[in-house]
Parts: structure tokens; C-alpha cells; sequence
């Protein structure tokens, strides 16, 4: 009824080197590489990298208001629950004692 669905094994060959016949000794070889194409690098300037720089300042303020502030709701939630248990207790104790 419910039979797991695994997907085709991958039949393609593997990305390894190619391997070659050294007559002289005979024992395997890999093949070299291929050179790796060139990358463009990434150059910063001052400029460039002073807007990176308060770029990060700008979101790790904002990161930390948002935390500061849901702490600080947490706490104003607990001083709430708090001063409601103790109304609570009052009430109860008052309604005791008239009966």
C-alpha cells in the first residue's frame, strides 16, 4: 500500500580522472587535471567597502532592537501575569473570609 519510491540509480560515469598505462613500470597514473578557468575576483574599494561596513552595523542594529524588544514584551508579559496572580490571591482570600 504504501511502498517508498526511491528515484533511478544514476547510471552516468564517474567525474574521476581519467587513468593511464605507464609502459615503463607499469602501475596506474592519473591523468592531470584540467586548469581551472579563471574566476573574476572581487575588488573592494573604500568606498565599497565602507557601505559593506555599515551595511553590517545597520542590520546588526536592527537584528538586536528586534531582540531587544521581544524580550523586553516577554518581561512586561511576566510582570502582568505576576501582579494579575497576585490580585487574584487577594480576591480570594477577601471572598474567604466574608463566608
Amino acid at each position: 500500500m504504501l511502498t517508498p519510491k526511491y528515484p533511478h540509480q544514476d547510471t552516468a560515469p564517474c567525474a574521476t580522472a581519467p587513468v593511464r598505462e605507464v609502459p615503463a613500470s607499469g602501475s596506474a597514473v592519473p591523468a592531470p587535471a584540467a586548469p581551472i578557468a579563471n574566476r573574476p575576483t572581487v575588488q573592494l574599494t573604500p568606498g565599497s567597502a565602507l557601505v559593506l561596513a555599515a551595511g553590517g552595523g545597520a542590520v546588526v542594529l536592527v537584528v538586536g532592537a528586534v531582540l531587544v524588544s521581544m524580550l523586553l514584551a516577554v518581561a512586561i508579559t511576566g510582570v502582568s501575569v505576576a501582579l494579575v496572580a497576585v490580585v487574584l490571591r487577594l480576591l480570594l482570600k477577601d471572598l474567604a473570609k466574608q463566608h
